[in-house]
């Protein structure tokens, strides 16, 4: 079967899969606002100086993996700027190098933006599958230069972009919809940063920082700490961008890159708002639930995805130090919005509506009294994101980044 979310086969679901709501254990969820030491961070000022950094510390370690913070240089020229009447957008692509003494690592950002915009405006920034040339069926965009993940469905095959795979996924990035709402749409190929297969982590950009390497067993970034990484490197491209508003920035991801968006947020504070799209476990899903995926799967199908402590948990997940309402709640006191399709189970709907649940406790102990910055919603359908989907999200920006006038919009702050 063609793998739909950017593997070159996906591996086979596994049959011990829990789908029945009676059968999830008893759990207790860690208090999110509970420090190290027993005391509640129930201040503004407890939760950034003491609760936080013990949280996210926490989630490199045993999760995620710990990210470089230092040691490279980022090169960006604008390629070039053309004017796409159809979608009212000025479309440019930032070619864009990460070099360190290991070597370079190069890649295209693709950005559209209202043509008719007289000041910076918001934009979307996530990471696509399978090359800038599948979000959209115009020709001239450049196709991915590097390993792509093979897809009879969509033309892709000997891991190289094709141009029968050109807007394969246009219906995941409704560039006249945004646009049209006032917002520009930055994305890159995930691949430039790294590859979606076990390689090692030779590859992407884990071979530029040998010294952060992975390996069994320890708390070096896997792929999905690579490519939250590079979201943030993206941001750095944009400062050279003068036609995007850098203080009203929104992660957004779909699936895997639901996660890589969530894990890009708590991060990095650049980012004004999050967005994390059937993200399922591993993401915005409450590992603890025990329903649909489990740790134990997330590393036997994709090892390369977290760092090798995070396998010390497959069937135990009553053993990790946190659980991803925690991750949702880093993002405290910036919006944060996660949805859920009613079938897709796999990913656990239920599990996430609970994990922006309980996350609201810390949006409240910061002053968000009815948690109004964590939104969600279950759509009918699969495993996709849809119109249906950015309809909500674009609401959710508008409510959170915008307020409205008769002639003009302007900036909340």
């Amino acid at each position: 079967m063609a793998a739909r979310d950017g593997l070159s086969v996906s591996p086979p679901r596994p049959l011990d899969v829990n789908y029945d709501e009676a059968a999830v254990p008893a759990y207790t969820l860690p208090d999110a606002l509970s420090c190290s030491d027993g005391k509640r961070a129930a201040t503004t000022k407890l939760w950034f100086e003491r609760r936080r950094p013990e949280l996210l510390a926490a989630f490199a370690r045993e999760m995620y993996g710990e990210a470089p913070r230092e040691g490279w240089t980022l090169q960006t020229d604008r390629a070039r700027t053309l004017h796409v009447p159809l979608e009212g957008a000025l479309r440019c692509e930032w070619h864009f190098e990460v070099r360190t003494s290991e070597g370079r690592l190069p890649g295209t950002l693709l950005v559209w933006a209202p043509a008719g915009a007289t000041e910076p405006v918001p934009v979307f920034v996530g990471l696509n599958f399978f090359g800038n040339q599948s979000v959209h069926p115009d020709a001239t965009i450049e196709p991915a230069r590097g390993w792509v993940p093979n897809n009879p469905e969509y033309g892709l095959s000997d891991h190289r972009a094709s141009d029968a795979s050109r807007g394969c996924h246009a219906h995941r990035w409704p560039v006249a919809d945004i646009v049209r709402r006032g917002y520009a749409l930055a994305t890159c190929y995930a691949g430039d940063f790294d590859p979606d297969f076990d390689d090692g982590f030779r590859n992407g950009a884990h071979a530029l920082f040998p010294e952060h390497r992975a390996t069994a067993g320890d708390g070096a970034w896997g792929a999905i700490g690579a490519w939250a990484w590079g979201m943030s490197r993206l941001l750095d491209v944009l400062e050279a961008d003068d036609r995007v508003d850098l203080r009203r920035v929104i992660a957004i991801g779909h699936s895997r890159f639901g996660k890589t968006a969530l894990w890009a947020a708590a991060q990095d504070a650049r980012f004004a708002m999050a967005i994390s799209n059937c993200s399922g476990r591993g993401g915005a899903a409450l590992s603890r639930r025990a329903f649909g995926e489990r740790v134990r799967h997330l590393n036997e199908r994709f090892p390369h995805w977290f760092c090798g402590n995070f396998r010390r948990y497959g069937d135990r997940e009553a053993k990790l130090p946190f659980d991803q309402h925690a991750l949702l709640a880093l993002m405290a006191p910036r919006p944060v919005y996660v949805a859920s399709a009613s079938e897709d189970l796999w990913a656990d709907p239920q599990g996430e509506f609970l994990a922006c649940q309980a996350a609201g406790a810390v949006y409240e102990a910061l002053g968000d009294r009815g948690a109004d910055s964590i939104g969600y919603h279950v759509r009918p359908g699969v495993h996709d994101i849809t119109a249906f989907d950015w309809a909500h999200y674009l609401d959710f920006a508008d409510a959170h980044l915008w307020t409205s006038h008769r002639q003009s919009r302007r900036l909340l702050r």
